[in-house]
Parts: structure tokens; C-alpha cells; sequence
């Protein structure tokens, strides 16, 4: 869906193999994290994992005025935060992998973390299940084709809301 924009959020941490500055993150020191949280520039932050995430206000905005779908990619914190700011320009959808032991097998096929640090995140995930009520929608990944076209018809489902419509909208004008 080209014509989607995905939201690049700040991190604290390092790049893994095959990350790209601006694409896949902004990669900032925690002084720099921590002085733009605090100069209200983020519109959801949360630290886990022993490093900071968030996502830039001003790209969401400029693209909520301009009536732009944006994708953001963040965890259960940050989209509690994003539905209370943004409430009527969101869309929460959780995405599951099939089972625990697929996303073990994912976790260790990306060969980024030590055993340990796979299995707290494991667990992080089992915990986080549990916010599953406070999303609109759940797409199990167990084929990224199908989950994309699962995506695709959310995405269209809620275009089509006549609750989205512009104000003053009238089909037929006379």
C-alpha cells in the first residue's frame, strides 16, 4: 500500500545488521531522546528492553492535516498513548505471530539477542496479549502475504466509515 506513509520512530539503541538511519529508525543518543520527550516534539515514548522508542508529533500531524494514512509500529504503551492523543484519527491493530513457539523460532532466526533477552521478550509478549480488548482490530501473522492483504481490507474498511468523511461531505450536492 504505496500510499500509506510509515511513521520512523526514535530508539536508543544500536542499529542491527541491515538497519538504516531514517528508514528503519532514528537512532539517538538518550540525551537527545530525552530532551525532545521533554520538549513535547514525541507523540507516544516508552522505554523497554533497556532502551527508549518513540514516535515524532510532527510527521503524524502534518499527515492527519493533509489526510494521509501513517503506520506506526509500536508497542502496547505507546498505542494507549497514541488512541488518548490522537483519538479520533486512530486505529489500533494488534499483531499477533500464530503461537509462542513460532515467535521463539522468529525471535531466534533473527539471531539478534542473546537466549536470555529472547526469553524476556517472550514473556513481554504473553504480558502483553492481555491489552488485546483495548484494540480495534488482530491479525494473526502466520503468512505475511495474507496478513498484508488482512491489513489492506482494515485499512480500506476504515476508509470507507462514514464517520471519516469530511465534515460538510454531500454526495449529491444540488
Amino acid at each position: 500500500m504505496p500510499e500509506i506513509e510509515f511513521s520512523v520512530s526514535l530508539t536508543t539503541r544500536k542499529p542491527r545488521g541491515g538497519e538504516i538511519e531514517g528508514k528503519d529508525y532514528h537512532f539517538v543518543s538518550e540525551d537527545e531522546f530525552i530532551r525532545r520527550r521533554d520538549g513535547e516534539e514525541l507523540a507516544e515514548w516508552s522505554h523497554h528492553f533497556g532502551a527508549s522508542y518513540g514516535t515524532p508529533k510532527a510527521p503524524l500531524d502534518r499527515a492527519i492535516s493533509a489526510g494521509r494514512d501513517i503506520l506506526l509500529d509500536i508497542e502496547i504503551r505507546g498505542a494507549h498513548q497514541i488512541r488518548t492523543s490522537y483519538p479520533d484519527d486512530s486505529v489500533a491493530v494488534f499483531v499477533l505471530p500464530p503461537s509462542p513457539e513460532e515467535l521463539l523460532e522468529r525471535l531466534r532466526k533473527r539471531g539478534a539477542e542473546d537466549e536470555a533477552e529472547i526469553q524476556r521478550r517472550l514473556n513481554r509478549a504473553r504480558e502483553e496479549t492481555a491489552a488485546l480488548p483495548q484494540y480495534d482490530y488482530l491479525i494473526v501473522n502466520d503468512d505475511v502475504a495474507t496478513s498484508v492483504e488482512r491489513f489492506g481490507s482494515i485499512v480500506n474498511a476504515e476508509r470507507a466509515r462514514v464517520a471519516r468523511l469530511p465534515r460538510g461531505f454531500a454526495p449529491w450536492k444540488s
